[in-house]
């Protein structure tokens, strides 16, 4: 039918739940059943869930894994990850626990400032422009007081404001670029809202000084919005290692390996095919991380990316060298986080995310996001320039397979079997499957 409602969000969730079932499935009652299944036995915590978006009908669940064995600046950490894709915390893990012999992950916060700015026409002078903002500078503080106040006592809130000319890009397009510390929370609203009164501190302002023109004075603001590109909110991970100590059962040939892993890198640098793959495996371990404890992978990929086009041309967010027979593989990554407000206090399993992180603080979060990142890439690498990335993808994918086509004990045993000397594809694991069951 695919016909449009009205007044959808006034209806019950059991009413949207039915609209949709009607309306979409030749059987209803097997979709209301399905979706209903995903609802918490748990009223207060369906509640809970219900009320963290609009129109909610039933809960999307994915896996939540543990990476044990990072060992960062010294210290052991088990890392959440939340994910749908196979091999992805195990190859996670398997980083971890090949660079914890090898002095594990080093890690700075280089940088942790946010922007925010309000976009604004401007219809005069440039001069006279120039001199407005000097004089209204300690105006546009003063007027943000009563929200900084707390951001403040905590070590952070606006830190510089700068008048910015847009308009050789666009007419009449000029910004109030605004830099600010949030501290341990991501600081959206603390942003959003300081910008909003920035905004009306500069119309009112604007309208009231003698020097400007009528049209001057009706200066038009367009939006005042955060940014999240945040080059300059940045994280720094790394690992090294002599070449010799790179050996292990599948690397025979340390500075062969060495040098064709810096070879993989080099092409994600110059090769944008390339880097926005290379870039997605380390996503897969940032996002995951940064869905397990409550922040916004949308956010950060959005910056990410950005950033990784910073010169021009989308390149690699890693790199690697040998220098003086010595391996280093790092990282530089913008990554705005909270450790405070938003689900972080909501979500009970964001919560335990963060007590399995040992509760840190957004600069400690930031640095066991980016290990996680790194260590998916390494893994990633390792498995391009060994033996390929689908073995070890391939055999992890297995068991999805199986549970498509609901093996039983016996035939997992049998097909296990089977695939310990043999190259798993979907194709091979449905013909085993059949084989198995046209014995009987």
């Amino acid at each position: 039918m695919n016909n449009a409602v009205s007044g959808f969000s006034k209806l019950s969730k059991d009413d949207k739940i039915h609209w949709i079932a009607n309306e979409y499935f030749a059987t209803p009652n097997e979709a209301i059943a399905t979706l209903k299944q995903y609802w918490n036995s748990n009223e207060k915590l369906q509640q809970l869930h219900d009320e963290f978006i609009e129109n909610t009908i039933t809960n999307f669940y994915l896996p939540m894994g543990i990476a044990p064995n990072f060992l960062v600046n010294g210290k052991y950490y088990s890392i959440p990850m939340v994910i749908e894709e196979s091999s992805v915390v195990a190859a996670a893990a398997k980083s971890a626990k090949f660079w914890s012999t090898r002095g594990g992950f080093k890690t700075t916060v280089v940088s942790s400032e946010k922007i925010g700015q309000v976009h604004f026409i401007y219809k005069g002078a440039l001069e006279k422009l120039e001199t407005f903002f000097t004089e209204l500078q300690p105006k546009l503080v003063s007027a943000t007081d009563s929200i900084t106040k707390n951001m403040q006592k905590r070590g952070g809130g606006i830190l510089n404001i700068e008048l910015r000319n847009k308009t050789n890009a666009l007419a009449n397009y000029f910004q109030l670029h605004v830099t600010f510390e949030t501290k341990d929370s991501m600081g959206a609203n603390f942003i959003n809202s300081c910008l909003e009164q920035l905004a009306k501190t500069l119309k009112e302002e604007a309208r009231n000084y003698d020097a400007f023109t009528q049209e001057e004075k009706d200066l038009q603001v367009v939006m005042s919005i955060l940014s999240n590109y945040v080059p300059n909110c940045i994280v720094r991970a790394e690992v090294s290692c002599k070449v010799e100590d790179l050996a292990e059962k599948k690397i025979d040939s340390p500075q062969e390996f060495a040098e064709k892993f810096v070879q993989a890198v080099n092409i994600a640098e110059i090769e944008p095919f390339r880097a926005v793959t290379h870039n997605k495996g380390i996503m897969n371990g940032v996002d995951s991380v940064v869905l397990a404890t409550g922040n916004d992978f949308r956010a950060v990929e959005a910056g990410v990316h950005a950033y990784a086009s910073r010169s021009g041309k989308y390149s690699s967010l890693s790199h690697a060298k040998i220098e003086n027979g010595i391996f280093t593989f790092w990282m530089e990554l913008p990554l705005a986080l909270g450790t405070v407000g938003g689900l972080t206090s909501l979500h009970p399993l964001v919560k335990m995310a963060l007590e399995i992180l040992g509760k840190p603080s957004a600069h400690e979060l930031m640095q066991l996001v980016a290990v996680t990142g790194l260590a998916q890439n390494f893994a990633a690498l390792r498995s391009l320039t060994t033996t390929g990335i689908q073995e070890g993808h391939m055999k992890m994918h297995l068991n999805n397979i199986l549970n498509q086509y609901q093996a039983t004990k016996e035939e997992r045993m049998a097909i296990a079997k089977h695939f310990e000397n043999n190259t798993v594809s979907h194709s091979s694991v449905v013909a085993l499957i059949e084989n198995l069951r046209n014995r009987y």
